[in-house]
């Protein structure tokens, strides 16, 4: 016993019984609050996590709603574009069809005689409605 007490005392006497005691009286406390310490870091970790993709995603987003505007003025300018080519068309075969009708009520005699022709021309005129008027 002797022997036992020089052995505590050299290792830190009353300090070293307490510290002894009280780590086999508190080890599941300390477990448990360890544990709580390590999931609580966890959590934050994850909550990093998250925070960071969620600015991903919110830059992402803004990136695609440019996109998306980019893709809608390009899809503008096509159907305007579209409508203008559509327009000189329809201006084209508007000429085309005066010049045919041109042709058609062209005369080569002297200038007294194409209006003695049988039967007179009369030019061919379409209003809006698609519908032939002669004048």
């Amino acid at each position: 016993m002797d022997e036992w007490l020089k052995i505590i005392g050299a290792l830190g006497g009353l300090e070293a019984i307490r510290f002894i005691v009280t780590f086999l009286a508190n080890r599941k406390t300390n477990a448990r609050k360890e544990k709580a310490t390590a999931d609580s870091m966890e959590l934050q970790n994850l909550l990093s996590i998250i925070d960071n993709l969620n600015k991903q995603i919110e830059r992402y987003d803004g990136r695609l709603k440019q996109r998306d505007e980019k893709v809608d003025t390009i899809y503008r300018e096509w159907r305007t574009a579209q409508a203008e080519v559509q327009n000189w068309m329809r201006k084209y075969y508007e000429l085309e069809l005066a010049l045919k009708d041109a042709e058609h009520n062209r005369c080569d005699r002297p200038d007294s005689e194409c209006n003695r022709r049988t039967p007179p021309r009369r030019p061919i005129t379409i209003n809006q409605n698609n519908k032939e008027v002669i004048e």
